[in-house]
């Protein structure tokens, strides 16, 4: 594996870059928990918001990371004249970089800390930039220090300047000028302050509360002396951000006290000069953010009034965060492992700043989809499940008693909003990411009766599956579903799970596959709403009702009960037979006459029926889906080759194909995960989708398995994605996310090489600096040269540890119970022949290490013998053991380990 520029430096994931300005599109996320979010590149460019209203910095989109000059910086100036930046931002460091006077830069970064050292030698000075939010406020602090390296006496005057945008991002591009007006700037004698005197929006304008501050001091506790407030104060008439002339010919500014309005603010000012012996040293913090009660701006200052208050924030947040990644790897690959830390970090890192809000995710308002809502919530099982449980519930708040749900999550747990931009639209595959969830979470937890659990339907003016709007609906009424006697309707959690799954089964095309409507976790897939449909997620549904099937029977034995109440309008969906699941029409009556009967308001009335009639329902149904597709979907290529139809067009046409022709092959990855995970495909049929993958799709050297052949057409009549170019974004690129279930779903059909081939190549990959030009983690995709692309945000973090947890290492739930069952490469041991995995399991803390002294392949060893805490555990099947919940509960709260010998 190359590691050329990366280094890791601890056991926590922290490393160290050397010169990172040198890589363009670099950025990181500094956060805190109380909603700051702010990101910096390597010249501490990037932007600072608390949301779509609330910018303190400009915000930037990828590309104004490097056409953007309006970074944060800090300047000094020698007696005779020689200038520098710490971070690097003037033009002379600019002009100077690829050659020989380059500054020596060095970039140490963790969970949201990142940390510049940079040696100037004119004037000759050691200077260190540490950047951070604590964990429990909303501030950014940037904590510099400065050493003389020089034989003698140096003389500096220090400036601070960190432009101050102060208001929404709709005004970058709607009234940035006229918006600058309202600005109210004062000098105080900590730093300034902006507050803007409305939230401007034609729409109509609001009185603003907000208040923008920068703040600093230093460590001999001297504060500004000079100030400039305005962007035309500091950088002067015809200066720039990285030639201010308040620095270059030392402007007097304005004093403390001073009020100016109207104009470009800028948090500028310098503090009194300063003479440093050889070696000697200073520092400096500068306090950043954004209130609405100058109160609590006062107690934010305080806090951090000393470095040595900011250093033991700083430590305190290190500590807060490296708790909240409480999953250690060990394998053979030290750098895998603390790969797999920034993996296991980046879910916390979408909760926080949602789908918006780092320079590449610049679309959207902030917040969360649905379906980002449950597969974030994948990773909280493995790392932090309390009150896990109740935020499922709360999520159910947002399924419709059509089976549809709300698209957007609103502030606070259980509030949904109906649609973005109001555009109603219905993406086919939502009803599947809530089954997956709550599966997992009560394997993990073996809280089954969360199935019983009553909780509301959410209600807007979209209904009938989105394709019509209730009249008589109006907000007033609110956003809960109500019965005709005008009552809040409560049903079960597995009520919902029912609806959402069997209206999907009745909502087919002219092949009988599920409609793809307006997209699924494809969003490119947007063009083919009135006759396209998806294959690979109807592939996915057969899973999700087979697994559905396993949790009713479960719940049924757990229960002791062998009915449940169901609502009244949802029988016309249950039962049937085979005859009539062929019967296109008649399917799509039943599900008109369901929608119909539940358009505005619900009778409220409930009827008895088994858990077993209705597992069997269900297991009829998947079955009926998996032959139906394997007679019609699947493609036969060459000899060992073959593959699934993933979708059917708006001309209701099969989007794959085979063909002898040079480069007209159409494959999708796509659909073989879903086949593959839905257990639609036979083991000999995976066996040919692999073949077939690897000779189509990967690409070794770019990430490994791309999420589609090149079509060369624009398709019109299937999606967006088309218009790209190809091995951009959704049109093949290396996709983790899909990637990653793809690794997923065969390890989990007992393909264990074939996933860790998808697995490591992405890794490898992502830690080829050359290559991906990213920090560590996974993003959401590599391009066709590998770079990787929207970092930190991506569903693929929460599946890379969900599938390393749970299938490459084995160590996961089933009904409550702790399940070990390795599917563990040779190599992913160490020289010694150990693999362990540390870990969070029914609120204990467990170390699980597998020994394999003989170092043999997967599917050669079995479990030989097997203990925890030195007390030996009884082998339930050579592959597995198994520690059961009544066991683990006796268990002290730390320090647990089970050790199992593979021989």
């Amino acid at each position: 594996m190359k590691l050329k520029h990366t280094q890791f430096t601890d056991n926590n994931g922290s490393f160290s870059v050397e010169h990172p300005e040198n890589t363009s599109y670099l950025y990181f996320p500094l956060a805190s928990e109380k909603g700051l979010k702010s990101c910096v590149t390597p010249i501490l460019g990037g932007d600072s918001k608390l949301d779509q209203e609330t910018f303190l910095l400009e915000p930037v989109s990828s590309e104004n990371l490097h056409s953007n000059r309006a970074t944060r910086n800090f300047w000094l100036k020698s007696d005779d004249g020689r200038i520098t930046s710490i971070t690097g931002a003037s033009d002379e460091q600019e002009s100077r970089k690829f050659t020989p006077d380059q500054e020596k830069c060095i970039l140490h970064a963790g969970f949201m800390w990142h940390c510049l050292e940079r040696t100037s030698s004119a004037p000759a000075l050691k200077l260190r930039i540490v950047s951070f939010v604590p964990w429990n406020n909303n501030v950014e602090i940037m904590h510099i220090a400065i050493q003389n390296q020089s034989e003698k006496v140096q003389n500096l005057t220090p400036y601070a300047a960190i432009p101050i945008y102060g208001r929404s991002a709709d005004n970058l591009r709607d009234h940035r000028n006229v918006t600058s007006m309202l600005h109210r700037i004062e000098t105080e004698a900590n730093g300034i302050t902006v507050c803007p005197t409305m939230s401007f929006d034609e729409r109509g304008h609001r009185k603003n509360h907000t208040v923008y501050y920068v703040y600093g001091f230093s460590s001999l506790g001297q504060k500004p002396e000079r100030f400039y407030p305005t962007v035309e104060e500091f950088i002067g008439e015809g200066g720039s951000y990285t030639h201010p002339r308040a620095v270059y010919e030392s402007f007097n500014g304005v004093p403390c006290g001073t009020s100016v309005a109207g104009k470009e603010a800028i948090g500028a000012f310098a503090f009194p000069e300063i003479s440093l012996d050889p070696g000697q040293g200073i520092q400096y913090a500068i306090l950043l953010g954004a209130d609405t009660d100058r109160d609590e701006i006062r107690k934010i200052y305080e806090e951090y009034s000393s470095v040595e208050k900011i250093q033991a924030a700083l430590d305190e947040t290190i500590r807060y965060w490296a708790e909240k990644v409480n999953v250690t790897f060990h394998t053979g690959n030290p750098d895998q492992d603390m790969f797999m830390k920034w993996v296991c970090f980046q879910p916390y890192l979408r909760r926080i700043y949602g789908c918006s809000f780092l320079p590449h995710h610049d679309y959207g308002r902030g917040g969360r989809g649905w379906r980002d809502l449950w597969q974030d919530c994948l990773s909280l099982l493995l790392m932090d499940p309390q009150n896990v449980g109740k935020m499922i519930e709360n999520n159910y708040g947002g399924v419709r008693i059509d089976g549809t749900n709300a698209t957007i999550i609103g502030n606070g747990e259980g509030n949904f909003i109906a649609d973005r931009n109001n555009i109603t639209r219905v993406w086919m595959d939502h009803a599947l990411w809530p089954l997956i969830t709550t599966q997992l979470y009560i394997d993990q937890t073996g809280d089954i009766d969360i199935l019983n659990r009553k909780v509301p339907y959410f209600k807007d003016a979209q209904t009938e599956r989105g394709r019509l709007r209730d009249q008589l609906w109006s907000s007033e009424q609110g956003n809960k579903q109500m019965t005709q006697a005008d009552v809040i309707y409560k049903g079960s959690i597995l009520e919902h799970l029912l609806i959402q799954q069997l209206s999907a089964f009745y909502e087919i095309g002219e092949h009988n596959i599920y409609r793809l409507r307006d997209a699924d976790w494809n969003d490119a897939l947007d063009m083919a709403p009135d006759r396209g449909e998806s294959v690979a997620f109807t592939c996915a549904y057969a899973g999700n009702l087979r697994n559905l099937a396993r949790m009713i029977r479960l719940l049924e034995a757990y229960s002791g009960q062998s009915e449940t109440e169901l609502l009244y309008e949802i029988q016309i969906l249950l039962g049937h037979d085979r005859a009539l699941y062929d019967n296109i029409s008649r399917k799509s009556e039943i599900l008109h006459k369901y929608v119909k009967s539940c358009r505005h308001t619900i009778s409220g009335q409930r009827f008895l029926i088994s858990y077993a009639s209705l597992a069997s329902d269900l297991e009829l149904k998947a079955e009926w889906l998996t032959e139906h597709i394997r007679n019609q979907e699947w493609i036969c290529g060459q000899e060992n080759e073959g593959w699934f139809n993933s979708y059917y067009d708006n001309h209701g046409q099969a989007v794959e194909r085979y063909s002898k022709k040079p480069g007209d092959v159409r494959m999708m990855l796509t659909g073989q995960v879903f086949a593959i995970m839905g257990q639609v495909a036979s083991p000999q049929q995976i066996r040919q989708i692999v073949t077939s993958a690897d000779r189509y799709l990967y690409r070794k050297d770019i990430g490994g398995y791309r999420l589609n052949t090149d079509f060369q057409e624009l398709k019109f009549d299937m999606g967006r994605m088309f218009g790209f170019a190809y091995g951009e974004k959704e049109n093949g690129a290396v996709f983790s996310h899909m990637t990653v279930m793809f690794a997923y779903a065969l390890y989990q059909r007992g393909f264990a090489r074939e996933g860790w081939k998808a697995l490591r190549t992405l890794a490898d990959t992502a830690l080829d600096f050359d290559t991906s030009h990213i920090y560590p983690g996974i993003p959401e995709y590599f391009r066709s040269d590998g770079r990787g692309m929207y970092h930190y945000l991506t569903g693929a973090a929460s599946w890379f540890m969900l599938t390393m947890i749970t299938q490459v290492f084995g160590v996961r739930g089933e009904a409550g119970n702790l399940l070990m069952e390795p599917k563990l490469t040779s190599e992913q041991f160490d020289e010694t022949g150990t693999a362990s995995v540390q870990l969070t399991f029914a609120g204990k803390e467990f170390t699980v290490t597998y020994i394999n002294s003989e170092h043999k392949e997967y599917g050669n060893y079995i479990t030989g013998s097997a203990t925890c805490n030195q007390e030996y555990l009884k082998i339930d099947s050579p592959n597995y053991t198994m520690l059961s919940r009544e066991t683990i509960i006796a268990l002290p709260s730390r320090n647990n380990h089970i050790v199992i010998h593979l021989v």
